[in-house]
C-alpha cells in the first residue's frame, strides 16, 4: 500500500464523516443546546420575576400590617372613647341619683320635723291646759276654749 493512497482515502473518509456529522449530527445537537439555553434563560427570568414579585409582596403584606395596625389603634382608640364616655355617663347617672335621694331625705326629714313639732305643740297645749287646771282648781272645757288652744298652737 501507498502511503498516500491511504493518506487520500483517510482525508476522503474524514471529510464524508465530518459532512455527515455536519449534515446529521450538528444540527440537532446544535438545537438542543439552543433549546437548553432557552429553558435555562426562561427559567433565569422567571427566578427574576419571582424576586420581583416576591418584594412586592412584602411591601403589599408590610402596607397590610401598617394598616392593619393602624386600624387596630383606631379601634383602640374608639374603645378608649366610649369607655370614657360611659364611665362619665355612669358618673353623671349617679350624680343625679344621688341628688334625687339628698332631695327626697330632705323632704323626708323636713316632713318629720313638721309631724314632730306639731305633736310637740298638741303636748305643750295639753300640758298647758293640765297646768292651768291646776292652777284654777277646776277642769278647762277643751272643746269651749278651742280657739284660744289653736292660738296658743300657733304661738308656739
Amino acid at each position: 500500500m501507498n502511503l498516500n493512497a491511504t493518506l487520500i482515502a483517510q482525508f476522503v473518509v474524514f471529510f464524508i464523516l465530518a459532512a455527515f456529522t455536519m449534515k446529521f449530527v450538528w444540527p440537532p445537537l446544535m438545537n438542543a443546546l439552543d433549546e437548553r439555553a432557552k429553558k435555562i434563560a426562561d427559567g433565569l427570568a422567571a427566578a427574576e420575576r419571582g424576586k420581583s414579585d416576591l418584594a412586592a409582596a412584602e411591601k403589599r403584606a408590610q402596607a397590610e400590617l401598617t394598616s392593619a395596625q393602624e386600624a387596630g389603634q383606631k379601634r383602640i382608640g374608639d374603645a378608649e372613647k366610649r369607655g370614657q364616655s360611659i364611665i362619665d355617663e355612669a358618673k353623671k347617672t349617679a350624680a343625679e341619683e344621688a341628688a334625687r335621694i339628698i332631695a327626697t331625705a330632705k323632704a323626708d326629714a323636713d316632713q318629720q320635723v313638721t309631724q314632730v313639732r306639731e305633736a310637740l305643740r298638741d303636748q305643750v297645749a295639753t300640758l298647758a291646759v293640765k297646768g292651768a287646771e291646776q292652777i284654777l282648781k277646776r277642769e278647762v272645757n277643751a272643746a269651749v276654749h278651742a280657739d284660744l288652744l289653736n292660738q296658743l298652737k300657733a304661738e308656739l
